[in-house]
């Protein structure tokens, strides 16, 4: 048993030095992001509103999610000169129309068009329904964004400014989970804040963006036409990282903007929260495989736990209670960092010994994401390829 636990000790110590570089490395990037911040901000404000183009909003809605009204509200209330709306559904049964309605009537100075896709005739249906959204935009610069984003009024003057640099092909923001209810929303929230936000900073600093988030993708019909139009992500599941991808490869700048946005979390029970999850962990390891087996090493508390475990059967309960202390200090530090200092999640100092309890979760789906590339989105079933391309299958 002692031999079995000095073996687990050494594995554990190994991850939490990994762990360790890793929570290093980010403090890094946080620095880095926030340096830039004074920049950015003074760049957006330099820009007078005549010299502001008009812009059309992309959204793509399914369903009545929660808070739809309230997220939706907030694209009607921009501070921007000159802008339409642009939403896009299956069919005029969808009952995210009726809030659509609802809006128009309590804001109808907006311009708003509304497109009807009918059946998807491509693996992704929200590209599939983009493509024809993008055909009734009336401007060459388009921000495409989620219908669970909630944004500030200044939304579109710091997503739209950066793209006036024809070097610019495409603007992406982070942003921070916002739970409507459930403990289980409160863990992804928290994962949106700290664990999706860790990793783009990290990639931002070290490689520069080259992929996008799909909450926030602002760009010009001149770019998408360089890539093949936004057609050239239909096979994709995750076309936000896919669409960043391409736009970076034809020689254009891919901007992590300084803007800060919501991301509600709609799934409050357990079983669609895994789900939902785990659909996105798979899609990151069949598009970056490499990168998501490294990806193990950056975990914390699982090693801390392994190394309680092998210092328990060493004799030696004190040296594995140092690593498990460790390993939540580590995730303790990581959340108050990135969750406040970067996207100001109040949750990320209130409930930041909690978020262990995330790193955790997060190893588990990790763990999960090996073990298969079938899944179910939105009623329907697909499977996983080679490079993150999806097939729908019966």
């Amino acid at each position: 048993m002692r031999n079995l636990g000095l073996v687990l000790y050494i594995l554990a110590a190994f991850g939490t030095i990994s762990s360790t570089a890793f929570l290093g490395l980010v403090f890094v990037a946080v620095s880095r992001f926030r340096r830039a911040l004074p920049r950015k901000v003074q760049a957006v404000a330099g820009v007078p509103d005549s010299a502001l183009p008009f812009v059309s909003v992309m959204k793509p809605v399914h369903g009545l999610e929660p808070r739809l009204k309230e997220t939706l509200r907030t694209f009607f209330q921009q501070e921007y000169p000159a802008y339409e709306i642009v939403f896009g559904a299956r069919s005029s049964d969808d009952p995210a129309m009726a809030v659509v309605a609802e809006l128009r009537q309590e804001f109808p100075n907006i311009p708003v068009t509304i497109i009807y896709s009918g059946p998807p005739q491509w693996p992704n249906a929200k590209v599939f329904s983009l493509d024809k959204m993008l055909a009734a935009a009336k401007s060459e610069y388009v921000i495409i964004s989620d219908s669970d984003i909630f944004v500030h009024p200044d939304y579109l003057r710091n997503v739209t400014v950066p793209l006036l640099d024809p070097k610019t092909g495409l603007v992406t923001c982070v942003y921070r989970g916002v739970p409507v209810g459930g403990s289980w929303a409160v863990l992804e929230g928290l994962g949106m804040s700290v664990d999706m936000t860790s990793g783009v900073l990290l990639v931002d600093m070290l490689e520069g963006m080259k992929f996008a988030l799909g909450p926030t993708m602002a760009t010009r019909k001149d770019v998408l036409a360089k890539i093949g139009g936004i057609g050239a992500t239909a096979d994709f599941y995750s076309d936000d990282f896919e669409l960043g991808r391409m736009v970076a490869e034809a020689g254009y700048h891919v901007e992590l903007s300084h803007h800060i946005i919501e991301h509600m979390v709609v799934d409050t029970k357990f079983g669609p929260s895994l789900d939902h999850q785990l659909r996105w962990m798979k899609s990151t390891r069949f598009s970056r495989p490499l990168g998501h087996v490294g990806s193990g090493l950056t975990f914390a508390v699982p090693f801390g736990i392994l190394g309680l475990i092998g210092g328990v059967l060493m004799g030696a309960p004190e040296a594995g209670l140092l690593l498990f202390g460790w390993s939540l200090s580590n995730r303790v530090l990581q959340c108050v960092t990135v969750g406040w200092s970067v996207v100001r999640d109040r949750r990320a100092i209130r409930l930041c010994w909690l978020y262990p309890a995330r790193d955790l979760f997060g190893f588990l789906l990790w763990v999960l994401s090996f073990t298969g590339g079938h899944f179910d989105w939105r009623g329907e079933k697909y499977q996983f390829q080679k490079g993150g391309r999806i097939v729908s299958y019966r």
